[in-house]
């Protein structure tokens, strides 16, 4: 900054009545850098302050008498924290209204009014559906069975096969493993070999896969095994070669007994390979899967959840080779544990599985709507902070829940979405209004996750349902649909199915809850099948035109059959 730029504020040395002293510079302080406290090398020139000299200074030309001795006061006192940023801040030359003060409190971030308000929960993860709680109530019968089967692998002898049965949201995985934990829990307890092994048969559901992720499990377990006795071992060696007689009283008469012994363990850990997902024979992943589970001795529970579905999925074999297993094992034993929603499942295994899997079956039944409200209060009591539920939300998740046979996934899930609704608002306490929106929104996202799953022929059965109710049909019969679901097949060019298909599909799309079709007899002309929406019009349609086939037929008007309601 030259003399000429910091002189021309005649505004400055005449009004400020001698305080002119603590914003304006002197020629010595100009001539001599070190009286100066701002940096020359960044504050010097009006290229460095950002170009906003000319600009600022005739604003504060405008500015009263006042208002300028208060800017000279901020001058000063900001020149200290000036720093060495890009803008001039000690210049008198720039306006600081908004700029000199912190800007912290006024620049609110995108998260910063979210995090403003007090949160809710304590441990939100109590009530998710994988969280396993140290109590079960109402379980306590089931729990009870399950042990008593289970206990003679504490004995080291082969537990009878388990399968349990009930309903969605019944506590079967909940309670199989909280029994599981405290099994493994008691196996250690008594230095007991005890594995339980959790599989979710909805996501492995094939034979290749239940089998290579057993085998990988055991490969790696045995692998830690080893590693620990070749410490043992090696540790052993170094001590025995100093003093032979430490090998007294040991397994390995000799040094290289126990050199012998480390080989061994070695090219064992060496030939232990893991099974690709992909690409091996079932016969070699089986095998590989028996000689890891076979290493050494212990008893195994394989807890299959959704058994069903891999039954479905790749029939029975699975199960018909585990069950055999134990005929053939040397060291170890096991015992299946399968999990099903479905009562009849069994009905489609070959009959020799059938009666070496059921050995024992315990059936879980839906809560009442008491038990769920003993449920929630259990879990709540953990998961919110002290006094953040009014008396009637857990009351009302409770009733909503036994609505839906007695789910206590859907109750947790309800209270959980009610106490993120009431987050979001910022509300202090959740509400029996917060239930409420919660119970519309999950049914919601229930209708958006089925529709937009279905197959693109029921998406074009279901749009044609739709246009028709948002050109006040009412009383849709098939044959109307039939003829706006073959216009809607030519406006995307897909193949059009036979009107038989299309009944299926709609009885299909009845059952899932998205339409109410009944059937009504017509007296002589036949019977026929009347139906209406069961979900949101435009939430449905929102969710069919997302699909990337179905999106060209957003503008497309296809004729709407006129008719006269009777």
């Amino acid at each position: 900054m030259d003399e000429g730029e910091h002189t021309s504020q005649p505004g400055e040395s005449e009004d400020s009545d001698g305080e002119t002293g603590r914003s304006t510079a002197t020629d010595e302080e100009i001539d001599d850098p070190s009286s100066n406290p701002t940096d020359p090398a960044t504050e010097g020139s009006p290229e460095k302050s950002g170009g906003h000299t000319e600009d600022a200074a005739d604003t504060r030309r405008s500015h009263s008498d006042t208002d300028a001795t208060a800017d000279v006061d901020v001058t000063a006192d900001a020149r200290v924290d000036a720093g060495s940023g890009g803008r001039d801040r000690s210049s008198p030359d720039v306006d600081f209204d908004g700029v000199v003060l912190d800007d912290g409190d006024d620049n609110q971030g995108l998260f910063d009014d979210l995090l403003s308000g007090e949160p809710i929960f304590e441990n939100k993860e109590v009530l998710r559906p994988s969280y396993t709680p140290h109590e079960l109530p109402h379980r306590n019968d089931q729990i009870n069975r399950m042990a008593t089967i289970l206990v003679s692998a504490l004995r080291g002898e082969t537990p009878s096969n388990i399968l349990i049965y009930g309903k969605t949201g019944t506590g079967k995985t909940a309670s199989a493993k909280f029994v599981s934990q405290e099994l493994e829990s008691t196996s250690q307890k008594y230095d007991v070999p005890c594995e339980v092994e959790y599989i979710n048969c909805e996501v492995t559901d094939t034979q290749y896969r239940v089998l290579a992720q057993l085998a990988n499990t055991f490969i790696e377990k045995n692998q830690q095994v080893i590693a620990g006795r070749l410490d043992n071992y090696r540790e052993l060696r170094s001590e025995a070669a100093d003093d032979p007689g430490v090998l007294a009283g040991t397994e390995f008469p000799t040094l290289d007994d126990l050199d012998a012994r480390i080989d061994e363990l070695e090219t064992d850990a060496d030939e232990m390979e893991e099974v690709p997902m992909t690409g091996w024979p079932t016969d070699r992943v089986y095998s590989t899967f028996f000689e890891a589970v076979d290493y050494h001795e212990r008893v195994v529970v394989i807890m299959l959840d959704e058994i069903d579905k891999l039954v479905e999925k790749s029939g029975d074999d699975t199960l018909y080779n585990l069950s055999r297993m134990n005929s053939e094992l040397n060291r170890s034993r096991i015992s299946i544990m399968g999990i099903s929603n479905d009562l009849k499942f069994t009905d489609f295994l070959d009959p020799r599985v059938k009666s070496s899997l059921g050995e024992e079956e315990i059936v879980f039944p839906p809560y009442d709507a008491n038990q769920l409200r003993d449920i929630l209060q259990h879990r709540a009591d953990i998961a919110f902070k002290q006094e953040a539920l009014t008396d009637d939300v857990i009351p009302l998740c409770a009733a909503f829940a036994a609505q839906e046979h007695g789910d206590a996934r859907r109750a947790l899930d309800l209270l959980r979405t009610a106490g993120e609704l009431a987050e979001r608002s910022q509300a202090e306490i959740v509400a029996e209004k917060h239930v409420r929106q919660a119970q519309d929104k999950i049914e919601l996202d229930r209708v958006v996750e089925v529709v937009r799953t279905l197959p693109t022929q029921s998406k074009i059965v279901l749009f044609a349902v739709i246009l028709l109710e948002k050109n006040g049909v009412h009383n849709i019969n098939t044959g109307e649909v039939f003829n706006i679901y073959k216009r809607l097949c030519e406006e995307i060019d897909a193949d059009v199915l036979t009107q038989r298909r299309v009944t299926d599909l709609i009885s299909e799309l009845d059952m899932l809850g998205i339409v109410n079709a009944v059937v009504v007899s017509k007296g002589r002309y036949g019977r026929t099948k009347e139906m209406g929406l069961s979900v949101p019009v435009e939430e449905t349609e929102a969710v069919l035109l997302s699909d990337s086939r179905l999106g060209d037929i957003e503008n497309a008007q296809p004729f709407v059959q006129a008719r006269f309601d009777n």
